[in-house]
């Protein structure tokens, strides 16, 4: 056993170092910028450097810029925002060193942080804050799923250096927690076309890491600690936050040494129990999986009253046993697992093919002569893409069309490299998540707002979500979102399957990881005490 984990360390070791090779090398197509930093942290590497250096298997990335990045693992420890999230999901200061809100006036007064550096050395301001937040609120280019968090900002000024004023046009319950997000630099941005600037490959932060380099050609992306961080400076060096699509591929560089962490399909995860080598982490996520369906297809322009009756024919405990070990719940609303939700009514569908061949009766469908329902001379027959690379959700979505032609609904599903929202394919497989305040589903629910890229409408929905993030009291909040969800339930967009647990596996020498936050879609936030965490190799 010494030997094997002697062997395993050189491995490890010598992977990190060819990994820093191959950063130099290829940074050389960059910036001067980065390939100068690639330089000089590749120099002064050395094998006490490297046993210090925690090797991520992560998620394909295309941006680290937090205004841009919806999978926000990265942005999370690259940046800070004036505030941050605590291990119960509550926002507290983190850029701010305080904050008062004048009922009154509706206005967020905020009072910075002294002496913070940006990664490159200039000082932060509240000019940054300013500039974040006018892009959010005023550039009409701005290609972001989370403007909508922001409509109800009047005006942002500046008071002086260290202090930022935030006028709210109505009282926004959600809002301290958006104040969460990244704030970027005004002094690399102004300017720029922040949807194309090379800024969101190279990013330069405030937070606990600097980035130093983006391997696209190998898919790794190098940082290292801030060692001039504000708060609390982490244990660990450096992070290199591998860019890996195919799920089964992180559990092999697990098991080959190449990587020190990962999250992985619970299929994967629990091939590792067993091992003395390695720990499993199961954190709760509010992490769900849902066919989703695009109303920009005529098929869902026509037969949108047909969506829910679905749930009828799906044994969605058999798909979550089947896709994901049985590591998870089954999902009836996308707020289910928030404080604010898990309302029972909601809790309308059961599985029930009887049941689902009356309702699909009461609505005109009738069975034809191959067994699909046909209804105005149209088959039930519908297309849900899902990413080639993610196995849960390929597994899940063929469950679920097995389960639904055995009923009497053809549903094809469509594996493609990435969404092809082109192609006229009538949804995709979903993953979301409202994993702190219930407003995050405002976004992707509300008519037109900034991520309902499925074009879904309901005008009761829209009226309960305007509600819940306009009402402070969180008794009345509460009976608004459990509203919500029976509304939701009764027309929906999407067909709910499951929660997802987030294992994560770590080799022994890893510690520090802190089960008690809920993490988010994709299972992001794992890395949010990662200044505590430590390597013993």
């Amino acid at each position: 056993m010494k030997l094997k984990k002697l062997i395993k360390k050189s491995f490890i070791a010598f992977t990190c170092m060819a990994m820093c090779l191959s950063f130099t090398a290829c940074s050389s197509s960059a910036n001067n910028s980065s390939s100068s930093s690639s330089k000089n942290s590749t120099s002064s590497t050395d094998k006490s450097d490297l046993s210090n250096t925690l090797v991520y298997a992560g998620e394909s990335e295309e941006t680290i810029n937090p205004i841009l990045n919806s999978h926000d693992e990265l942005p999370n420890i690259i940046f800070s925002g004036l505030m941050k999230y605590d291990a119960k999901g509550e926002p507290i200061l983190d850029l701010a060193s305080d904050y008062k809100y004048d009922e009154n006036s509706k206005t967020y007064t905020f009072t910075l942080r002294d002496n913070v550096k940006w990664h490159d050395g200039k000082d932060f301001t509240a000019d940054d804050v300013v500039f974040t937040y006018k892009l959010l609120t005023e550039d009409k280019t701005l290609s972001s799923s989370i403007t909508s968090n922001y409509q109800d900002i009047e005006s942002i000024k500046k008071v002086d250096d260290n202090t930022v004023e935030i006028k709210m046009a109505k009282e926004n319950a959600a809002m301290l927690g958006y104040f969460t997000m990244g704030i970027v630099p005004k002094h690399l941005l102004d300017g720029e076309d922040i949807n194309t600037t090379s800024f969101n490959q190279h990013p330069v932060g405030t937070g606990r890491y600097k980035f130093v380099s983006w391997d696209t050609s190998g898919g790794m992306i190098s940082l290292e600690k801030n060692t001039d961080y504000y708060d609390k400076v982490p244990n660990i060096d450096k992070v290199i936050y591998k860019t890996v699509s195919v799920e089964s591929t992180k559990a092999s560089m697990l098991k080959a040494g190449e990587a020190d962490l990962a999250w992985l399909n619970a299929n994967y995860a629990d091939t590792f129990r067993n091992d003395d080598n390695y720990v499993n982490y199961d954190f709760t996520t509010a992490d769900y999986r849902a066919m989703a369906m695009d109303f920009h297809t005529d098929f869902w322009k026509k037969n949108k009253d047909s969506i829910g009756v679905l749930n009828y024919a799906l044994d969605k405990k058999a798909i979550l046993n089947g896709a994901i070990a049985g590591r998870g719940e089954v999902a009836y609303s996308p707020i289910q697992l928030n404080n604010y939700g898990g309302n029972k009514e909601a809790d309308i569908y059961t599985y029930d093919l009887k049941k689902f061949d009356k309702e699909m009766t009461k609505l005109g469908w009738k069975k034809g002569d191959d067994g699909i329902y046909e209804r105005n001379g149209q088959k039930y027959s519908f297309t849900i893409q899902v990413r080639d690379y993610e196995e849960e959700r390929v597994d899940i979505a063929k469950l679920c069309s097995d389960q639904l032609k055995k009923a009497g609904i053809d549903m094809q599903v469509k594996l493609v490299s990435k969404f092809d929202w082109e192609s006229g394919y009538n949804g995709f497989l979903y993953g979301g998540a409202a994993q702190f305040d219930p407003d995050m589903v405002y976004a992707g629910f509300v008519t037109d707002a900034s991520d309902n890229n499925m074009a879904y409408s309901n005008k009761k929905v829209d009226k309960l979500l305007d509600e819940g993030r306009h009402t402070t009291d969180k008794t009345e909040r509460k009976k608004i979102y459990g509203e919500f969800e029976v509304e939701y339930a009764k027309e929906p967009g999407q067909v709910l399957i499951d929660y997802l647990e987030g294992n994560y596996v770590a080799v022994k020498g890893v510690k520090g990881l802190d089960t008690s936050r809920v993490l988010g879609h994709h299972a992001v936030g794992v890395m949010w005490n990662i200044e505590d965490w430590t390597i013993e190799r």
